[in-house]
């Protein structure tokens, strides 16, 4: 478990000043993993709102060592430095330990750039890669991505007589790693610090891949007012439209936070301007399947948990028979 007192005695490593949007989720995001972990560590992002609005030219937030690639290959990236690392090492080079880290968008790591993660993974490389999810593709002009929600209006999926939003329902990319059995996987939320700094910190201390799908508010995109990003993230948590949940080595599910009084989905709806058409009367029957979708997943995450449990109970020995 996360202890604050320590954390805020450490070194902020992503500096104030850069040209992110007042309210987005992703530096508050970067802030919290990187307090996470000690020791050196390496980043490599993809192109995106976070690469972008860090790093203009000549200026740079970051405090550590930083890599810029393309949009999708930021996987393949940083294998390639991680490798050079582990032959450093093997040839007594370097003797220090070094996290890798990972950032893309949904863009980056759900859509163009899931080939690169998947290979990354598959091949076993030593490093964590963090999705800040903020379910579209922002920095481009908030065109629809596999991550965006069934019902969402975009510049590409808009509103209109012939549709109401984006059609299917978000790709579950946290399912699709889980597939390649990498030693740990799991959700988060920036409102949530307490379990994304320690899910940080389990995947860092597990070693191999690991992967932190974590959501990202974005106040233009969704849109939003910027001072409720962090109410935003509890209520998809409350309304379990984004459930707090682990996966070790692919079989292990746990859930890490359960909400204490569910909320119905359209509370969480009702926070963000790209659903507000779902409000109209003609709409009213995809406002009662989207929240069974919602309660659908969430009953099939417990029955995962349930039929193969991260600590699995001790099992029951009969006394003998006198």
């Amino acid at each position: 478990m996360a202890n604050l007192k320590e954390l805020s005695k450490k070194e902020e490593l992503l500096t104030g000043g850069h040209r992110l949007c007042a309210g987005c989720g992703a530096p508050v995001i970067v802030r919290q993993v990187l307090h996470a972990i000690d020791g050196p560590v390496v980043i490599a992002n993809a192109t995106g709102c976070l690469e972008v609005s860090t790093t203009i030219f000549p200026y740079t937030a970051w405090k550590v060592p930083w890599i810029h690639n393309a949009f999708e290959n930021v996987a393949a990236t940083l294998s390639g430095v991680e490798t050079a690392y582990r032959l450093f090492k093997k040839k007594g080079k370097m003797t220090e330990k070094v996290t890798f880290v990972g950032f893309g968008g949904d863009g980056g790591l759900y859509d163009i750039g899931l080939q690169s993660l998947s290979g990354a993974m598959e091949r076993g490389h030593n490093m964590l890669i963090i999705c800040y999810n903020n379910q579209a593709y922002m920095n481009t002009g908030t065109q629809r991505s596999s991550a965006t929600p069934r019902g969402a209006d975009t510049t590409t999926a808009p509103v209109g007589k012939a549709t109401q939003g984006k059609k299917e329902y978000k790709k579950d990319l946290l399912g699709v790693l889980a597939a390649h059995k990498i030693p740990y996987a799991a959700t988060a939320t920036p409102a949530h610090w307490n379990d994304l700094i320690t899910k940080v910190q389990k995947a860092v201390a597990t070693g191999g891949p690991t992967f932190l799908n974590i959501l990202s508010p974005c106040p233009r995109g969704w849109p939003h007012e910027t001072d409720k990003t962090m109410d935003i993230c509890r209520l998809a948590v409350d309304t379990n439209f984004w459930p707090l949940y682990e996966v070790v080595d692919g079989t292990k599910w746990n859930i890490t936070h359960t909400p204490k009084e569910k909320k119905p989905v359209i509370e969480w709806f009702k926070s963000q301007g790209r659903f507000k058409h779902l409000f109209k009367p003609e709409n009213q029957q995809l406002l009662v399947e989207l929240q069974q979708y919602v309660d659908d997943e969430w009953a099939l995450l417990k029955k995962k948990t349930e039929c193969f449990p991260v600590n699995p109970p001790a099992a029951k020995v009969d006394a003998p028979v006198a």
